[in-house]
């Protein structure tokens, strides 16, 4: 059972900042560039609550000194959150609300405006195991006890997860965006994206939503670091609660008693049970996944020859001109893009060679997933014929993840990389095919287009 609810969210006050000042991208998509520009914009971004910078003198925030009052970009953003509280910069809404979020963009690459219609709510945590929830990537320990740290200083959730669900009658489009109603907020980007926002507080309408999505199975498009991060946070406040967290969603809550039979809880079980989520019906269009594209660095006397000799056992070679995506695209069955600073190459998958490699290597890889282009690049490609351990990728010890075709190939040819593979996006289909079945696709296997923005609206525990 997906349990939703409405809550009072933590809202900048628009009479006190321009919401285009202060308003981010996700936290993880946030380059030093960008984090300085963000903190030259306004003294209340976001930034400094969800990506604060090391400053000199700073302790261990995972190994702090005893007797020593700690200093971290954790604590900072505490204590900005708390003073901009204080200083009513932001507000806690009077009531509340589930919020309409729809967002315009062009398709990168391309001159198509697609629209993203969605919501934002508290979505329940579950464990994978409850088959509610389900994720479609590999996670990076490390990001993981970052995001824990920021979330136990603080006791809130400044960016939203982005949660996909299947519902083909449009039940939450119909009811947030039919009526025509001007939204509340409109921002647009550094990327030119239009961010529209629509607050939601009549009871039927947040009830008749909330009961739609009782029957529906989530799966996480972007987030699973800080999904994860929040489910082994309700589990550790549930302990402390004396409660158990897997049940305690389900359970009778006052508002749910026999002379109530109408009305259903509204509020989370305990505040960590839940956390701030985009809702997203995958039925709908204006969904775009785009390709991240994997550049490898530092490998001991790389050959160009050499790799192309070796991937001939499992690949069909093809020398191109120019590493051009679209003719990637239009390649039948599983291919990529090779480009070295000797040239580019069209390497397109002989399957049996690749199912037996695959059987004899991984057995514990299911057919659903040996058929994706992203796993046959890890595991044959990255793994067997560069022989990259999965820690050292997983550690991004040899190995960066970038969306620009055109960045990855100017990095090898600039030297600061030997070989990048321009791969094509997964499908939504596939997704939702491996998510469903509880298998899992490399991590950065998927690149979702638009971004949410952080700053809409918080989540504040206490």
């Amino acid at each position: 059972m997906a349990r939703i609810y409405p809550f009072r969210a933590l809202r900048y006050d628009t009479q006190k900042v321009q919401m285009e000042d202060v308003v981010t991208q996700p936290y993880d998509k946030i380059t030093p560039e960008m984090q300085q520009a963000y903190y030259d914009r306004s003294k209340y971004n976001l930034i400094r609550v969800i990506l604060g910078k090391k400053e000199p003198g700073d302790t261990d925030a995972f190994a702090p000194i005893p007797g020593e009052t700690p200093q971290t970009v954790y604590t900072r953003a505490a204590e900005s959150l708390a003073s901009w509280r204080k200083k009513n910069i932001l507000r806690e809404e009077a009531e509340p609300a589930l919020y309409g979020y729809s967002q315009t963009y062009t398709v990168p690459g391309t001159q198509e405006v697609r629209e993203r219609r969605g919501f934002i709510a508290l979505g329940q945590l579950y464990d994978y195991a409850d088959q509610v929830v389900y994720r479609h990537e590999q996670t990076f320990p490390k990001h993981k006890s970052d995001r824990l740290a920021l979330f136990k200083a603080t006791r809130a959730y400044c960016e939203q997860i982005y949660m996909l669900y299947s519902d083909p009658a449009f039940t939450a489009e119909r009811l947030i965006f039919d009526a025509g109603k001007p939204a509340d907020l409109e921002i647009t980007d550094e990327y030119d994206v239009i961010h529209k926002v629509w607050k939601l507080t009549d009871p039927t309408l947040i009830n008749l939503i909330t009961t739609a999505m009782q029957d529906k199975k989530l799966i996480i498009a972007d987030g699973h670091h800080r999904y994860e991060t929040s489910v082994a946070y309700m589990h550790e406040r549930a302990a402390e609660l004396g409660v158990k967290a897997s049940t305690a969603a389900d359970e009778e809550s006052p508002s749910e008693r026999a002379d109530e039979p109408h009305t259903r809880a509204l509020v989370p079980p305990f505040p960590e049970a839940a956390m701030m989520m985009t809702f997203v019906n995958m039925d709908a269009p204006g969904i775009t996944i785009l390709p991240t594209h994997r550049v490898v660095f530092g490998l001991e006397n790389f050959s160009t020859e050499a790799f192309l000799t070796a991937a001939e056992e499992f690949f069909d070679i093809l020398p191109l001109v120019e590493p051009n995506t679209e003719e990637l695209v239009a390649t039948p069955g599983v291919a990529f893009i090779a480009a070295t600073r000797d040239g580019n190459h069209m390497l397109t998958a002989k399957p049996e060679a690749i199912r037996a490699a695959l059987k004899a290597m991984h057995p514990e890889i299911s057919d659903r997933q040996a058929s994706l282009d992203v796993v046959q690049l890890h595991n044959i490609v990255l793994e067997h014929l560069l022989h990259l351990s999965h820690q050292s990728i997983a550690e991004l010890k040899n190995i960066r993840y970038i969306r620009s075709a055109e960045e990855a190939v100017e990095q090898v040819h600039s030297g600061k990389a030997d070989v990048a593979f321009l791969i094509k996006p997964v499908t939504l289909d596939q997704l939702r095919d491996i998510s469903l079945a509880n298998d899992v696709m490399p991590q950065k296997s998927t690149d979702f287009y638009p971004k949410l923005l952080s700053g809409l609206a918080i989540y504040a525990l206490d």
